[in-house]
């Protein structure tokens, strides 16, 4: 088990990229298994920080970063999905009410608009949270294997 743990860090960046690409897909553009997949980010990095540091600041930090990059991958992917719907703001000939987004608004340009913002900004800060909690409550439950002062 160690050994899934200690993976060559080039190894895990390809992984987490197809890995967040195959989910995206899955969810035809909508992250939601992205940000599910952020718990299990969270405890894979909190058990990988456990296995190759010690100190805990440096573990901690490591983490951190991990859980930043993981939601990087998904902000970037949502951008290169939605981000081509922006020119759509601009023409005012766009049909958002034949789009195929949710009416969550009343009006179907400002519904377009809080879609866009809920799919690339609100999303990938879902995931960020569902990682970091995932990695306290992992830390919390592996406390007598945690980190050595």
């Amino acid at each position: 088990m160690k050994k899934i743990f200690t993976l060559h860090y080039w190894l895990l960046i390809l992984l987490s990229v197809i890995i967040f690409t195959v989910l995206s897909g899955i969810g035809m553009g909508v992250p939601i298994l992205n940000i599910l997949f952020g718990f299990l980010v969270g405890w894979y990095s909190t058990r990988r920080a456990q296995a190759l540091y010690k100190e805990r600041k440096k573990g901690f930090s490591k983490i951190l970063i991990y859980s930043l990059f993981c939601a990087g991958i998904t902000l970037i992917i949502m951008l290169a999905i939605w981000g081509t719907t922006f020119p759509m703001l601009f023409d005012p000939a766009a049909d958002f009410v034949n789009f195929g987004h949710p009416m969550i608004l009343f009006d179907p340009r400002i519904s377009f608009i809080g879609w866009l913002v809920l799919m690339i900004i609100i999303s990938p800060l879902l995931q960020l949270m569902a990682s970091i909690f995932s990695a306290f409550i992992t830390l919390m439950a592996t406390q007598s294997d945690t980190f050595k002062e």
